[in-house]
């Protein structure tokens, strides 16, 4: 046991003793066992993330500059199509003058329901251009799902080819779908410029999406997530000198970690490589993917980089390309296979991330190089910039350093709460009594962790709340 933890439990032992000589018949668990340095620590120190990034940019803009900077160099490559950064933000912004006119507006869900194509990308961005906040729906829901959202988040239009043409008919919902595979769009002849977001009333506070968690059972719940918070997200990593990386598209739109796959791409420069549906879910055909187009830059779920490993460990196949693997959603384990693929890529580095739907990404940690020293269970790490992370007790107190806490999020991260679902919202999305921020919020995730001595997190699971089925948890993976 390190000296540091022995001096604090000597004084957690002391605070106790003296609070039961002052008042012998307080109950134990309101004893304040922490001094005023370990609170500190704590809730000041561990949380000392404060960086500048531009908390009044859109998301789009950020793209927008790519396009302003390097036109001509690649965006997006699907099969034998390739579109460059100018003519992506052109094609966008044609559709985006068309869904402004049919009265688009900040804070309006648009849905999109299409397979991975360079249309979908046009049709995200394009509703992000007019002001509205993307919806999306996977075409191959069950018609009782994509029916469930729809009639929540009331959206007045849907983006559609032909596939989300044939998902939306049986679900009897109605509203106006704009087909984005036709011959002749009508919006074929508008302006390429850009709109103008100060002419439409957007700001970074308005929606960029709503993204419904992926509950097996129960009503799904629609996250409202604004751009000022996805642009902390973005910033929260380097970017003077970023490289362009290659990175593969791989996760529906439903899952947060799209926007970082979309985004973190461009926000550099890089080329976004999107992956038909046939070899998404074959994971031999997705290594011999990964492989022929040199990508750089995976984002994988545990589960899914467990399987690519595996699969890779059958094959053989080296990618000397790869240089980051971001991974999340559940629990990283390091497996033998796992830890055999890094040892045989040592210039892919692995990076564990942390963070609910309604937060996003909000903590990180970076394996080191050497995979022989991973543990078999690595920590998320730490907050990113501008976010905050409490370990409270059942009254909402700061548990001691190393002891099991619920985890609470705080800072730019926090999502505006759960569209039409306002109980639910002030149960979840509380107050944050530690944040010198007037009206700061901190959001209550219901999972268990616990500092590390180097001051890393270490998740422990999912607290069982009376009655709750812990089945219905979501992550933003």
């Amino acid at each position: 046991m390190a000296p540091k933890q022995i001096d604090r439990m000597t004084q957690h032992l002391q605070n106790l003793l003296c609070a039961v000589i002052a008042d012998a018949q307080q109950p134990v668990a309101r004893v304040e066992l922490l001094s005023s340095e370990e609170r500190a620590y704590l809730l000041e120190e561990l949380n000392r993330t404060a960086a500048p990034y531009p908390s009044e940019r859109c998301i789009h803009e950020l793209f927008e500059a790519q396009a302003r900077q390097a036109a001509d160099a690649v965006a997006v490559v699907h099969a034998d199509e390739r579109l460059s950064y100018g003519e992506l933000n052109a094609r966008a912004n044609r559709l985006a003058h068309h869904l402004i006119a049919l009265g688009v507006r900040p804070d309006q869900p648009v849905a999109i329901c299409l397979q991975r194509s360079p249309a979908m990308v046009v049709g995200l961005l394009a509703i992000l251009k007019a002001g509205g906040a993307y919806l999306p729906l996977d075409p191959s829901y069950p018609s009782g799902r994509l029916r469930q959202v729809l009639e929540d988040a009331a959206p007045r239009l849907v983006l559609a080819d032909a596939a989300g043409r044939a998902a939306l008919g049986d679900v009897g919902v109605d509203v106006r779908v704009v087909d984005l595979t036709t011959v002749t769009p009508p919006w074929a002849n508008l302006p390429a410029s850009n709109p103008d977001a100060r002419a439409l009333g957007l700001t970074s506070r308005h929606l960029a999406y709503v993204i419904y968690t992926s509950e097996s059972l129960g009503t799904p719940k629609g996250v409202e997530m604004s751009h000022g918070s996805l642009v902390n997200l973005l910033w929260s990593s380097p970017k003077l000198g970023a490289p362009k990386r290659r990175t593969l598209q791989f996760t529906t739109l439903n899952f947060g970690v799209s926007f970082q796959e979309l985004f973190s791409c461009w926000r550099d420069g890089g080329l976004l490589v999107l992956a038909q549906e046939e070899t998404r879910a074959d994971f031999s055909a997705l290594l011999e993917f990964v492989w022929g187009e040199a990508i750089e830059r995976l984002f994988l779920p545990f589960v899914a980089l467990n399987h690519f490993a595996e699969v890779w460990g059958a094959k053989g196949v080296l990618l000397p390309s790869l240089r980051e693997i971001y991974t999340g959603g559940e629990q990283l384990r390091v497996t033998p296979m796992l830890k055999s693929f890094f040892e045989l890529h040592p210039r892919a580095r692995l990076i564990n991330q942390y963070g609910p739907t309604e937060t996003h990404v909000v903590t990180e940690h970076h394996l080191a190089a050497d995979p022989a020293c991973w543990p078999q269970l690595p920590p998320i790490g730490r907050p990113i910039a501008n976010t905050r992370v409490y370990l409270l007790d059942s009254h909402g107190e700061p548990v001691p350093f190393g002891a099991v806490g619920e985890l609470y999020i705080g800072g730019a991260g926090v999502a505006r709460g759960y569209l039409n679902r306002p109980e639910l919202t002030a149960e979840r999305f509380v107050a944050d009594p530690f944040s010198g921020e007037a009206g700061a919020r901190m959001y209550r995730t219901g999972d268990l962790a616990r500092y590390l001595p180097a001051g890393d997190l270490e998740l422990l699971g999912p607290q069982r709340r009376p009655g709750e089925d812990p089945r219905l948890r979501d992550r933003a993976r």
